[in-house]
């Protein structure tokens, strides 16, 4: 689960990038969509709007506080030994949910293995993401019954099957368009440029969603471009646009625009949401050994949960009984979860050799009578021990 330019740790105490850094990254971006600042003020943009209902925003901010509950109780299970890994999307909610919430039911997801909050919004059950992370499945959900991909772990494949996959609705003619979501390390894989390549020359309508969360592993951004990174789509022949990931209004009028775009035959697009991962790249990592304490600092100024709840509280659109009620339903998913989790059973010793290859595989049946002689040499309790 890493990027090809990220796989050396850095030395304790050797941060890449200060604070100060992270300021000059973060501040003064005029090329930055934004609809809801940090302080929770709507602003306009001359190319992107969106004016949602009362429902729709208290939706949203449902989704997010749910998705950030869920994350951190997976967190917590594999802390405790439950699962063997888990990636957190902490800090990426509004990114994840507002692209999510922008598509439509005949839309196509490519995700990573980091979506849990578009899984959300595609209506997969939280509990069938972690049984890959159990080891128990290799993805608990059927990707054509939600329109939403198993999660990948190889870094930026994601973005060919996305390709070619809209390579083909365009041929069938289908009013469907495609998106797939890769972070700011795998934009580095050659398998993204080949995308991108391939989705110019044949106007394939994919949507391209980046989410620059500013940290492959252990290297920043300044490690893995010149330029920002939705101007690379220049280059391929295709329209970039920067949004500020951490504005969850910003990211629902942008993907909406983008889709739309793809699907009326105008081609791809990329967008590249700039955020932050607040938490490890995965709970194998510690961040403290390459990123300052300043900078996460700097960036929990700009949750984006806090600025929609400051402009829900401004507004008057959702009052304390509101988040009350929010709470316990965080608390009870939270519980279904630890419970699902813990039943779910072990897969057969042998499943392993299943579904491989359609008609069997010399190779594979091989493998399997090794793993099944191996498995016979041991005495079970019943015999003896």
């Amino acid at each position: 689960m890493e990027s090809t330019a990220a796989r050396k740790p850095r030395r304790s105490g050797a941060k890449r990038t200060s604070a100060g850094n992270a300021k000059k990254q973060a501040a003064g971006q005029t090329d930055l969509v934004q609809l809801l600042t940090p302080e929770g003020e709507r602003v306009e943009h001359p190319e992107y709007s969106i004016d949602p209902t009362p429902d729709e925003l208290r939706g949203l901010y449902r989704d997010m506080v749910l998705t950030r509950r869920f994350d951190g109780e997976a967190t917590t299970l594999q802390r405790q030994g439950e699962l063997g890994l888990w990636a957190s999307l902490l800090g990426q909610e509004a990114a994840q949910i507002g692209s999510g919430r922008a598509l439509q039911d005949s839309d196509y997801v490519f995700p990573t293995y980091r979506e849990h909050g578009v899984a959300w919004c595609r209506g997969v059950d939280p509990t069938n993401l972690l049984g890959m992370f159990r080891g128990v499945n290799h993805g608990g959900w059927d990707p054509n019954s939600n329109n939403f991909h198993l999660y990948t772990i190889v870094i930026g494949s994601q973005t060919l099957h996305a390709t070619g996959y809209a390579m083909g609705v365009a041929k069938d003619g289908a009013d469907t368009a495609v998106i797939a979501y890769f972070g700011d390390g795998a934009s580095s894989q050659g398998d993204v440029a080949e995308s991108f390549t391939f989705s110019a020359v044949y106007n394939a309508p994919v949507v391209f969603f980046c989410q620059n969360n500013q940290w492959a592993i252990s290297e920043p951004t300044e490690r893995q471009t010149r330029v920002p990174l939705y101007q690379r789509a220049q280059g391929f022949g295709f329209p970039g646009v920067r949004v500020d990931g951490n504005d969850v209004l910003a990211c629902l009028a942008v993907t909406k625009a983008a889709l739309e775009r793809a699907r009326t035959g105008q081609g791809p697009m990329l967008i590249e949401a700039f955020t932050y991962r607040m938490g490890a790249h995965t709970t194998s990592d510690d961040p403290t050994r390459y990123r300052s304490a300043e900078e996460r600092e700097l960036w929990e100024t700009k949750d984006p949960i806090l600025r929609l709840r400051t402009y829900l509280t401004k507004q008057g659109l959702a009052d304390e009984e509101f988040f009350a009620g929010l709470e316990r339903e965080s608390d009870a998913l939270a519980k279904r979860v630890r419970d699902a989790v813990r039943a779910m059973p072990d897969p057969e010793d042998m499943a392993l050799f299943e579904h491989i290859y359609a008609d069997g595989h010399a190779l594979v049946d091989e493998e399997r009578a090794q793993f099944a002689a191996y498995q016979a040499s041991f005495v079970t309790a019943e015999e003896g021990i």
